[in-house]
């Protein structure tokens, strides 16, 4: 008999053990769940500020001031005069320019160069080869001989455009070109001017620009100094330009 009354007596212990069992298993769901909890909001406020950052660092990008050209310096189709001034920068052995002078700068020209809306200039980024600075001198040659033939030669070299991973724009390919085209210029002056490297410290002064205004890639497009996002996206280019209108006639 009293061996059953110790037994009966032992029920209760084990009851309130089990009772302490299921409340620190109750604490540890109420911690872990804290502990999800905290983590949940840390991420949500790392994944706000870095929004934030990215909207700023945008907003910054978007209201950068317009880079100051030099535009009595760079090759110009058009009027000086023209309130809206669209810099291109360019190499001349870049398949992506090729397109550029095939598709969009025709559009510039019909709808605001001949308008006298707007003036376009080309500067040069030749990085590509070797013989991207051998077009580059070449064209600078023919522009300082006749401005207008220029953009001739400059449509002329895109659309003979060979392999970018080649050598092809050489003296010859170049002085035959514009020969072929029929330009109002010296060839032999052009052949010399290419030979002598005359017009190589323009070129550098137009690599460094380039550089010092952020281009990273070409075709690179400007408008007002104001770098264009969607060079080959024409709707993108009006409303930059429309937009650069409205703040000249505000000025």
């Amino acid at each position: 008999m009293g061996k059953n009354k110790r037994k009966s007596a032992a029920l209760p212990q084990k009851s309130k053990n089990e009772k302490l069992v299921a409340q620190m298993e109750q604490q540890k769901k109420k911690t872990l769940i804290v502990i999800v909890a905290t983590i949940a909001v840390v991420v949500i406020i790392f994944v706000g500020l870095f929004m934030l950052a990215a909207r700023d660092s945008s907003t910054a990008g978007t209201s950068a001031a317009p880079v100051e050209f030099n535009y009595s310096e760079l090759s110009r189709l058009g009027s000086e005069d023209a309130p809206i001034k669209i810099v291109e920068f360019g190499d001349y052995k870049c398949p992506a320019c090729a397109q550029f002078a095939g598709v969009i700068k025709p559009q510039i020209v019909q709808e605001y160069v001949n308008q006298d809306k707007a003036a376009l200039y080309f500067a040069n980024l030749a990085f590509i080869g070797d013989d991207s600075k051998t077009a580059a001198l070449a064209a600078l040659s023919v522009y300082h001989q006749n401005s207008d033939a220029f953009w001739t030669y400059y449509d002329a070299i895109y659309a003979n455009q060979g392999d970018e991973n080649k050598e092809w724009a050489t003296e010859d390919f170049l002085v035959e070109l514009a020969q072929k085209e029929e330009l109002p210029i010296d060839y032999d002056l052009l052949r010399k001017d290419i030979e002598d490297k005359t017009y190589n410290s323009q070129l550098e002064s137009e690599i460094q620009l380039a550089s010092a205004s952020g281009v990273s890639s070409t075709p690179t497009l400007f408008v007002n100094g104001v770098m264009v996002d969607e060079p080959f996206n024409m709707e993108a280019i009006d409303a930059q330009i429309q937009a650069a209108s409205e703040a000249v006639v505000a000025e």
